[in-house]
């Protein structure tokens, strides 16, 4: 009965009204950002609009963004990678695919180990710590897992749990980075102004090929095509001087949020309390993985001679869309960062469900959960 009663006195949103609800979440989420931008973070839109969306769904908001709202910032935030992506660039990073291929397996071989301890040790039910552990393409080895067994809840926990500490923590690395050789202000996308003069032909044309190529993905179900296939056809029509990528800040920002909620409000109660025996454990394992990954960082830095700030966020075991805006408001090599990212990525869904089956063959029986 008492527990009962502190339940019923918990802040919840859940008997307001969805005005209300919404409202909520646009004024937890401008009070993020405000004092992330107080604090000169970059990125600041995309970590306030998660952490507006951590607050309403802790607090039973029952917000969700719709999947073509998703899926169409995705679009956005594809043409933005592709904006740094030129044929010149890209000949260049060909030469470097020996550097690219050693980091992007280091960081897989370690997230699989993690992984594999997790789910040896018990913390998870059978190859749910494997998939959760994968770094990168979040989305679809969400979905991937819930196909092959997984528990898809654990998984999405691991999964998002993760890319807003990588999300977080690399804001911190590139604020206090960009903070030693530029002012802050001089490289993030909220200093610019935000309306500022638009070429609309090259705004119309940018919007064609970004929602265009992303709603074809999500009809077509192409694994991430919503972020991958906008990117590859805007490099490549960029490429043959045949589009100028023009995305005003108001456009980026719109984006931003769509990408942040989505990623915050998957952060509900029942996932969290499901999750909350394993969290130190699970907490423990990010946070290792995260470590290492700086250590290869450090590693590529002094072998390739890449500024160490590149170096991160290339190795971040992220979502390649936080990894981008992020990138996008600091002074890096933006190319080589997603083309590690993307070879990353490419290489987690192919090997992903035969890593789980590798180690699903050689874990001891474990009960569901409850």
């Amino acid at each position: 009965m008492f527990r009962r009663l502190l339940q019923a006195r918990r802040p919840t949103l859940a008997h307001w009204p969805l005005a209300g609800r919404w409202a909520a979440l646009l004024g937890l989420t401008a009070l993020v950002v405000v004092v992330l931008d107080r604090l000169g973070l970059p990125a600041a839109l995309l970590l306030g609009a998660m952490g507006g969306g951590i607050l309403v769904a802790v607090t039973e908001g029952r917000l969700r963004i719709a999947a073509w709202p998703f899926t169409l910032a995705q679009g956005i935030i594809g043409c933005l990678i592709a904006r740094s992506l030129h044929r010149e660039v890209l000949a260049e990073l060909a030469a470097d695919w020996p550097v690219i291929l050693a980091g992007v397996v280091a960081v897989l071989v370690v997230s699989s180990l993690l992984g594999w301890l997790l789910a040896r040790r018990q913390v998870l039910p059978g190859t749910t710590a494997i998939w959760g552990s994968s770094p990168g393409a979040a989305s679809a080895m969400m979905l991937m897992a819930e196909a092959h067994g997984a528990d898809v809840r654990l998984v999405a926990f691991m999964l998002y749990l993760r890319v807003a500490l990588v999300a977080v923590i690399a804001s911190l690395v590139a604020r206090f980075w960009v903070g030693e050789v530029a002012p802050v202000a001089a490289v993030t996308a909220e200093a610019a102004p935000w309306f500022p003069p638009v070429a609309w032909g090259a705004l119309v044309l940018t919007l064609l090929v970004g929602l265009g190529c992303a709603a074809l993905a999500r009809v077509l179900r192409l694994p991430a095509g919503p972020i991958l296939l906008p990117m590859f056809v805007a490099a490549l029509l960029q490429g043959y001087g045949l589009l100028q990528v023009e995305l005003p800040p108001w456009l980026l920002a719109a984006s931003y949020a769509a990408v942040g909620w989505s990623i915050g409000l998957r952060f509900t109660r029942p996932i969290l309390a499901h999750a909350a025996r394993a969290f130190p454990r699970v907490m423990a394992s990010t946070l290792a993985l995260i470590a290492a990954c700086g250590v290869f960082a450090v590693i590529l830095s002094a072998v390739a001679g890449i500024d160490p700030l590149t170096a991160y966020l290339a190795t971040s075991p992220g979502g390649a869309d936080s990894v981008a805006i992020i990138a996008a408001t600091s002074q890096v090599d933006m190319p080589f960062i997603m083309a590690m990212q993307m070879a990353r990525f490419i290489l987690v869904l192919v090997t992903g469900p035969a890593i789980a089956a590798f180690f699903a063959r050689r874990l001891p029986p474990n009960p569901p959960p409850d």
